[in-house]
């Protein structure tokens, strides 16, 4: 809660380069707002998209991967086999829970461990509770163990989450600032208290999405904010790590964490207006020629990048749009997640 205390003190000194970043956001906004009523269908299936990528890359965040078909399977309801495989189908229960019930939620420390025991359902039912035992956030990254952040004891943890959310939900009422800044501020906070024994990180993609969902900023429902803090991974851990310091004495700086989720966000919106715009211009020819490289061209085993390079002047939105019809297709497969995944040719694959 140490970010909601003296707000004069937390919000002042904005970085005038996020004032641009927030601009960019408000600007996707109100531009989404169009396409729903305009592309329901293609909003459909950027949304079936999403929500694959998002449950995969949050828990690839913790180390639980799945890999790509069986991804697609569990999203489908298929029956669970092991460990990461139960954690997976927790993810895509909170996930799926939060899209359906849309922001008519409050957050209150029960709804957060609701969240929480759904992540575990599947597993060994320890979800659903605050942590018992002092917990530690550390880094390998030397080659030691090395602790870079203590969270508060056990015995705080309650009363710190529980004022948590008044002080914010009060900020918001108020519209002390941007809701932006708010949400990372929560965020920030939230991870700082890490008030689980296990699945904070996980917890906190959820209210993250929950938050902007509030807020109106429905890029969650369509590009996977979980696949961009994946791929971004270090800057991830370093913003937090910067923001996190002195956090315990209230002197503590948001702007390094709130500007690197400001810009999760702008990027987002952004990649949502090229997919958008790739489908609704006469783009045919263009998916042809990806198409065409991909069957007729391609190595056996491919990855993206291939594909730019090869076809340069091609968005990345129409290249995905290309691959993701031939998945559909089962003309080709998609092999792993995140920067090493790859794309392979069904057997008897040809251009048509």
């Amino acid at each position: 809660m140490r970010s909601f205390v003296d707000l004069d003190r937390t919000f002042a000194g904005q970085p005038r380069e996020l004032g641009a970043i927030l601009a960019r956001i408000d600007t996707g906004k109100g531009k989404e707002r169009l396409y729903e009523d305009q592309a329901p269908e293609l909003l459909k299936r950027l949304s079936d998209d999403a929500r694959v990528a998002s449950i995969t890359a949050s828990n690839a965040i913790e180390g639980v991967v799945v890999e790509d078909d069986r991804a697609l399977r569990i999203a489908e309801g298929a029956r669970v086999r092991n460990r990461n495989e139960r954690e997976f189908a927790g993810y895509r229960d909170a996930v799926d829970m939060l899209m359906r019930r849309g922001t008519g939620e409050e957050l209150t420390v029960p709804f957060l461990l609701r969240l929480h025991r759904m992540l575990f359902e599947h597993s060994d039912g320890r979800g659903g509770h605050l942590k018992t035992d002092q917990n530690l956030i550390v880094s390998n990254e030397s080659g030691q163990r090395e602790i870079v952040f203590t969270p508060p004891a056990p015995e705080q943890t309650e009363f710190l989450l529980t004022e948590l959310l008044v002080r914010y939900e009060a900020a918001t009422a108020e519209g002390r600032t941007h809701p932006l800044v708010l949400i990372g501020a929560l965020v920030l906070d939230l991870l700082a208290i890490h008030p689980l024994a296990d699945g904070n990180g996980r917890l906190a993609r959820l209210v993250t999405t929950h938050e902007l969902l509030a807020e109106g900023y429905g890029i969650a429902r369509y590009i996977s904010i979980e696949q961009r803090i994946f791929d971004s991974k270090n800057s991830y851990y370093a913003s937090l790590y910067e923001s996190q310091r002195h956090w315990h004495e209230g002197e503590h700086d948001i702007w390094p964490w709130v500007t690197y989720l400001a810009r999760i966000v702008a990027d987002a919106y952004e990649d949502f207006e090229q997919r958008v715009g790739a489908s609704r211009e006469d783009s045919g020819s263009k998916q042809d020629r990806v198409r065409h490289y991909i069957l007729d061209e391609a190595p056996a085993e491919f990855r993206r990048r291939d594909i730019e390079r090869a076809l340069p002047g091609i968005s990345p939105a129409t290249i995905r749009l290309a691959l993701n019809q031939l998945r559909d297709a089962k003309r080709i497969v998609a092999v792993g997640s995140g920067p090493s995944a790859h794309w392979t040719k069904s057997e008897g694959s040809v251009a048509s």
